[in-house]
């Protein structure tokens, strides 16, 4: 078996519009290509023992809702399955080992033989991607009779789990916001998590927000002043000093008496700090034990008490627990390691933060507390007597907790309130020494013993005992009260042809109505009309660029193909989507063979509109009309023939369309027509000649016409919307030299070049040079059909060749186009001339008077550059 291609999905694609993060992986299967799993005993002998996680269900309602696909059992494996399906559920298995509750996945083949599609869910994408390999290695190995050793694997995947996964606190306001419809990324190489888009989004690193106070967090992260500005405030707090040395800690021991309290300045989460200390030898280990988190180390008194944690959001108390450390309690017959192993066989209880609890670990702290109390792990506890293992209550050392949020004293839930406020923490986690927190803390002779930024939120979310919390909601309800947006509108256009126009455009109109616009195309990131990046941005690194900054508050996005496979979309949900047209190109590229396959791609996009948004469809094309059947938005059509029955039909049902009539473009709506303008005013028209600009004039115009832009307005961007090499690099730009004229433009497939012959057919000239080349990643047949358009429309042709071949060599492709320009024309004059730059010199020092040259370019930037250096020689008493 060997993986040919391992792809991750990160936003709707092509394999499932709803599950955004997969993993697509292609599989060569092989001799066991045709065999099924009833042909090697050993996985139906074997995997349900290795992966008891094979034949597990999602236990949540939420995971069941989504849970298409059933378990995989010994009855199944013996009664026979596909390979691809067995790998499919093996890495998914994998994972749900190592803490990560994926379920969901298919397979299928794959157009080769003997190759298959196994598609699977991922929650963290490097676990995915090793589970995907060790998948396909590990059903090999059963095949083959080898030895099976899972748990390295599982061990791995537990790694990168807690390397990787945000943790609980961060995923329970992740998961709050998702629920409410917001958007969120995880900002590369960071833990920290953007929710909403553009100019509206929030920001989370762990539990501090964009309104987490700087000042605040300072300090709650220097103990001394916490409590010095507690204690002015009438807080109780326990009465210490700050000590650097031996001699320090002497002299505070000598003034507080024990039982005391060490711990480091700065520290956070209990570490290095050393509780209920009654002896020197002790105090000095406790003072070892901060200093190695800090060399200022507080000296406390010992408040006898239960540890509670107090959270406080946006000023009110929200959730209280009490928290326990982790402990054994002795039976008389087993030690202590054996009592520890048996608390964690509590399933609850696991690695990290992977589940509720955390697994206890003896550690040299564990090791300390038992030498001090002259036992080992192989000491056996009398019968009922409890051991503490730890000097900290918290849960990321195997602490309990539980909740008692109903018991909070008023008294007790003001003086929180108060806390928070003195530190100035928008969240804020307040640990309180009391035996009661159902009784006013000063009456319990109790104390409040720090202030946390950054609280965890796992022992209010999943307490071992007591209700549950959603703390989340809160934090969510700050960063984004009701009625507050965190989305920015978001126009997305894709199709085989036109997008690229059709973005420049729509962006143009958008922005003509006072919008900050970032938008992306086959040219560019631009943001608020500055090219920030170059090149080809039509996928979802680039469609995030956009939507991460935070001076934008609209978004227009041209979507390729190219980064639908790759990688999925950039966003889950948008206002409009645009299709201009599916039409033959780039098939036999990423295993997609046919223009219905390809559609299919393309139509991910429609599918991606909120409910209320809309999709526009080109009704002359037959695969994005039939697009609209699979949609739950609603829907708008545009057409160049105002006499269609489908534009007919669709109005008469009460929707919405724009047609090109009498030379208007015009809106359908109901019985009534609203025009737009004559399309000849606008200059991307060409006077009305470049009808495939008319077509995108009218996406665009409907497309904002359905968002609820004024068709004034509509009209006036229209025709302010000037092509050029800036605006639309590539597309459509027009150099008029004294004696000719040369345009330059993107058309790449038969499609486009047929659309593009409609105008030059419409333009006059006494000569029509063209400069073409051939892609090597096209079907040859897509290059004929392509070279033969081209053939017909010119009287000569400079052929030459791109700088990438794609796969082609340079014989090929000359070879090909030629045969292809002369199918029609069997005396068309060629001219080879390998590279662009120097094919460009060459019809530039021969044109001829009145005739008109066109560049089907693929260096855009460098030919674009060329023909200004042309004009900048031009004389100035012609140029004029």
């Amino acid at each position: 078996m060997k993986i040919i291609d391992l792809r991750t999905m990160r936003g709707p694609s092509y394999w499932s519009v709803k599950h955004y993060k997969l993993i697509v992986m292609k599989v060569d299967l092989g001799e066991q290509a045709d065999v099924w799993s009833t042909h090697f005993p050993a996985l139906a002998e074997q995997l349900p023992t290795l992966l008891p996680e094979l034949d597990q269900v999602p236990a949540s309602e939420t995971e069941k809702s989504v849970h298409k696909h059933p378990p995989l059992t010994t009855e199944q494996l013996l009664d026979g399955e596909p390979l691809g399906h067995v790998i499919q559920h093996v890495a998914l298995a994998l994972q749900r080992m190592a803490g990560m509750p994926v379920y969901w996945g298919k397979s299928y083949p794959a157009h080769q033989a003997g190759v298959e599609f196994v598609v699977f869910a991922y929650q963290e994408e490097r676990a995915g991607r090793v589970a995907a390999e060790a998948a396909v290695q590990l059903v090999e190995d059963l095949c083959l009779g080898k030895t099976v050793d899972v748990k390295p694997i599982v061990d791995e995947l537990h790694e990168i789990r807690e390397d990787e996964f945000v943790g609980p606190s961060t995923w329970s306001i992740v998961s709050e916001a998702a629920s409410r419809n917001i958007p969120y990324i995880q900002l590369k190489n960071s833990s920290i998590i953007q929710l909403g888009y553009g100019v509206n989004q929030k920001r989370i690193w762990a539990t501090t927000t964009s309104y987490t106070s700087h000042a605040g967090v300072e300090v709650a992260g220097n103990k001394n002043r916490t409590k010095a500005m507690l204690k002015d405030a009438g807080v109780p707090v326990p009465t210490g000093t700050t000590v650097y040395s031996e001699a320090g800690l002497r002299d505070a021991v000598e003034d507080l008496g024990y039982p005391i309290v060490t711990k480091p300045l700065d520290g956070n989460h209990g570490k290095g700090a050393t509780i209920r200390i009654t002896n020197w030898e002790d105090a000095v280990e406790g003072l070892k034990a901060a200093q190695v988190y800090s060399r200022a180390v507080i000296v406390e008194q010992f408040i006898e008490g239960d540890d509670h944690r107090l959270l406080v959001v946006n000023g009110k108390l929200i959730a209280a627990a009490k928290r326990t450390p982790a402990a054994v309690t002795g039976n008389g017959t087993n030690t202590i390691q054996e009592l520890i192993d048996e608390v964690n066989k509590d399933p609850r209880r696991g690695i990290g933060h992977e589940k509720v609890l955390t697994s206890i670990k003896a550690d040299q702290h564990t090791l300390d507390i038992l030498k001090s109390q002259d036992l080992t792990l192989d000491s056996v506890l009398p019968e009922g007597q409890q051991l503490y293992l730890k000097s900290t209550a918290n849960i990321s050392t195997g602490g309990t907790a539980t909740d008692v949020t109903d018991l909070v004293h008023p008294y007790n839930v003001l003086l929180a309130q108060r806390v928070a406020g003195i530190v100035g923490l928008d969240i804020c986690g307040i640990d309180v020494l009391t035996s009661d927190i159902a009784i006013p803390l000063n009456e319990t002779r109790g104390a409040v013993i720090e202030v946390n930024a950054a609280p965890g939120f796992r022992m209010h979310i999943s307490p071992a005992d007591g209700l549950p919390r959603n703390v989340a909601e809160p934090v969510v309800d700050m960063l984004f009260p009701p009625g507050v947006n965190a989305r920015i509108p978001i126009f997305a256009v894709t199709g085989t042809n036109g997008k690229t126009t059709t973005t420049h455009i729509l962006s143009h109109i958008v922005a003509s109505k006072g919008y900050k616009v970032g938008h992306t195309t086959t040219s560019g990131i631009y943001i608020q009309g500055v090219q920030l990046q170059s090149g080809d941005c039509t996928g979802g690194q680039s469609a995030e660029f956009v939507l991460k900054d935070p001076t934008v508050n609209f978004a227009v996005l041209e979507t390729a193909r190219g980064g639908m496979l790759r990688s999925g979309l950039g966003f889950h949900t948008c206002d409009v989507a645009i299709v201009t047209n599916v039409a033959a190109d780039h098939l036999g590229m990423r295993d997609i063979y046919t223009v219905e396959e390809m559609a299919q791609v393309k139509g991910v996009l429609p599918r991606t509109v909120r409910k209320n948004g809309w999709a526009v469809l080109n009704a002359d094309n037959d695969y994005t009309y039939a697009m609209r059947e699979k949609l739950e938005c609603r829907v708008a059509l545009f057409s160049m023939h105002e006499h269609s029955p489908r534009i007919r039909e669709h109005v008469e049902n009460g929707g919405l369309a724009a047609v090109y009539e009498e030379g208007y473009i015009t809106i359908y709506k109901n019985s009534y027509k609203l025009r737009i303008d004559r399309a000849a005013e606008f200059p991307i028209t060409f006077g009305a000649r470049a009808t495939f600009n008319i077509e995108n004039c009218l996406a665009a115009a409907l497309a904002c016409y359905c968002y609820g832009f004024d068709k004034d307005d509509i009209k006036l961007a229209l025709r302010t919307f000037v092509p050029s090499a800036a605006k639309t690099p590539g597309r459509m730009n027009v150099y008029k030299f004294p004696t000719f004229e040369v345009i330059v433009d993107y058309a790449h497939n038969t499609h486009g070049i047929e659309k593009f012959a409609e105008f030059l057919n419409a333009t006059e000239a006494t000569h029509k040079v063209g400069v073409v080349s051939g892609l090597g990643d096209r079907r040859d047949e897509d290059t004929l059909s392509f070279s033969r358009v081209a053939g017909r429309i010119f009287d000569e042709i400079i052929l030459r060749q791109d700088r990438d071949l794609r796969g082609k060599t340079k014989e090929e492709l000359k070879e090909i186009m030629t045969r292809g320009l002369r199918l029609d024309k069997a005396d068309l004059p060629i001219t080879y001339i390998e590279d662009e730059m120097d094919a460009i010199d060459h019809v530039m020092q021969t044109a001829k008077p009145g005739s008109v040259i066109v560049l089907l370019t693929e260096n855009i930037k460098a030919t674009l550059q060329k023909l200004d250096e042309y004009e900048s020689k031009i004389p100035a008493e012609l140029a004029s």
